[in-house]
């Protein structure tokens, strides 16, 4: 009899109100309320669901005491009405009454308007794309991108291979198919490979992964047609060596010291045999050119090997060798955008020390 009393002289929520939750995908109402006089006795604020106003309705969530709304993510149907009440539950088990019904429908929005820079940064940096892909197949229009040491000094490795008389060893790394490294190393592999047949010269390529080596081998071959000497190619040349990382940097070193290639190229994913190869390589007198985007073990091949690819650089082997306009538009636009994401960040930290925060603002999410 207490409780009920309690129950009785506590108001309800007021002022309900539902409307459709902004900046999503659809199917979710929003609604608030305004917390009852009482809200210290409340426990919770149950919120019910209904397809028609009369009912039946049905408890579809709750919010704490102090809290005066709650977002119905479980909405069956957009673009349809929607109705909504609101009672308190009391710490001691009971319920007040029940607020108004009111009504709502939800719909998708076609983007988050909280993200709005976002939208506008994708348009630009499309339009940078665009410009420069288009610039690029302009006939006689050439552009300019940053000379990179160790993929100028690939013909001349294969070169070097080709007048000693000796074999070009060729490591893709110790990654899957689907790194990125692993990608970019194959690209690089097939411009090896029709230098290589086109000057006759043996390559040799072990491989840590079944599925690269499947993939290295129709990149050999497809080299040797490309250079006129499909009969260079021996599916032998591309093998695979081990799937245990220190046996296969075994492997590798052995295959150094039985057939002295001039040219070693570790190109792709490697990790802790990163030094044990490239040490082992060293010692035989090979021109090495190492290529990975592992951080860690950069440090490794820049003090062992001739020619080190670092980073993005192995991103934008492809163009970079291809020239082919499509990829060189595209390593220009994005040189571009970032030079642009650069000057945002130093004239904001410049302007940031003064007290305007308006540049920061740009990258809030």
């Amino acid at each position: 009899m207490i409780t009920f009393l309690i129950a009785f002289f506590i108001n309800p929520p007021a002022s309900v109100q539902a409307f459709d939750h902004p900046n999503d995908a659809g199917k979710a109402i929003e609604i608030r309320w305004q917390l009852s006089p009482q809200d210290s006795l409340l426990l919770t604020y149950e919120i019910w669901r209904a397809s028609a106003p009369e009912g039946p309705f049905e408890k579809v969530g709750s919010s704490p005491a102090g809290v005066n709304n709650f977002v119905d993510e479980n909405v069956p149907e957009d673009r349809k009405l929607y109705y909504y009440k609101v009672r308190g539950k009391t710490k001691l088990g009971d319920y007040t009454e029940f607020s108004e019904v009111v009504a709502a429908m939800s719909y998708p929005q076609w983007f988050n308007k909280k993200v709005i820079n976002v939208l506008i940064a994708v348009i630009l940096y499309s339009s940078i794309l665009i410009y420069y892909i288009n610039t690029a197949r302009r006939r006689g229009e050439k552009l300019f991108i940053r000379r990179i040491a160790g993929l100028e000094a690939l013909d001349e490795a294969v070169g070097r291979a080709t007048e000693m008389g000796k074999p070009i060893l060729y490591v893709p790394g110790l990654s899957t198919i689907t790194d990125i490294a692993t990608l970019a190393s194959l690209n690089i592999l097939a411009r090896v490979a029709k230098k290589a047949a086109e000057y006759e010269t043996p390559l040799i390529v072990p491989n840590y992964n079944p599925i690269v080596m499947t993939v290295a081998q129709e990149v050999v071959k497809q080299g040797c047609m490309e250079a006129g000497r499909p009969d260079v190619y021996s599916k032998h040349q591309v093998f695979f060596l081990s799937d245990s990382q220190f046996a296969y940097a075994s492997g590798v070193t052995g295959i150094m010291a039985r057939e002295r290639p001039a040219t070693n190229l570790f190109i792709g994913m490697f990790f802790a045999e990163s030094l044990i190869l490239a040490e082992a390589g060293n010692t035989t007198g090979a021109i090495q050119i190492a290529g990975t985007d592992a951080v860690d073990q950069l440090p490794f091949f820049v003090v062992s090997c001739d020619y080190t690819i670092m980073g993005e650089e192995l991103y934008a082997a492809s163009a970079y060798l291809s020239r082919e306009p499509l990829l060189l538009g595209s390593i220009k636009g994005q040189d571009i955008g970032k030079l642009v994401l650069l000057i945002l960040i130093i004239v904001g930290s410049i302007l940031g020390l003064f007290g305007v925060s308006w540049v920061a603002k740009l990258f809030e999410v």
